[in-house]
């Protein structure tokens, strides 16, 4: 009776909450690690207890939170740096990527690939900026672009394989 094990079963369910907790904590470590470093290991500092906030909101454990705000307030933190990409995707909706990297020439690089995979390209800075304003949380549609249901099934797999990479932290769309 192969298959019926219990524990396989948990074991593969496990691996992939555990797997997607990991990507989570990931993008939260560095976004916490920068932001140290803005406040120079600060920890009252209004961007660095938001960060931590929402971390907290994703369990993530106390040890992890303090060890990223080290690694921001430490020598080696140096290379982190936000990056903001601006785009038009399937059906001519507007995309805002914000990426954190430490590495801007390989992480553009990756982004284009991923982006030309699909027919699309990188647009200049602004371009696509008008269609959002900035808010706290990030940035806010000023309106709405009605798409297919072809180009929602495209964009849809493009914010999935851009939210897949490591050095991006959010995707934001104007797509209805």
């Amino acid at each position: 009776m192969s298959g019926h094990n219990k524990w396989s079963q948990i074991k593969q369910k496990k691996a992939i909450t555990d797997g997607k907790k990991s990507k989570i904590f990931g993008k939260l470590g560095q976004l916490i690690s920068m932001e140290s470093k803005k406040a120079g290991g600060n920890m009252s500092s209004p961007g660095l207890r938001a960060v931590i906030e929402r971390a907290k909101k994703e369990n993530m454990t106390a040890d992890a939170i303090e060890r990223a705000v080290k690694k921001g307030a430490g020598a080696d933190a140096g290379a982190m740096e936000a990056v903001l990409y601006e785009t038009y995707g399937p059906g001519g909706c507007a995309l805002m990527i914000e990426c954190l990297t430490d590495n801007k020439n390989r992480t553009v690089a990756e982004i284009k690939h991923l982006l030309s995979k699909r027919g699309l390209a990188l647009a200049g800075q602004g371009a696509a900026s008008w269609a959002f304003t900035k808010t706290f949380e990030g940035f806010e549609p000023k309106g709405t672009t009605a798409l297919s249901e072809e180009d929602g099934k495209a964009l849809e797999e493009l914010m999935e394989e851009l939210d897949d990479h490591d050095d991006v932290q959010e995707v934001y769309t104007n797509a209805e």
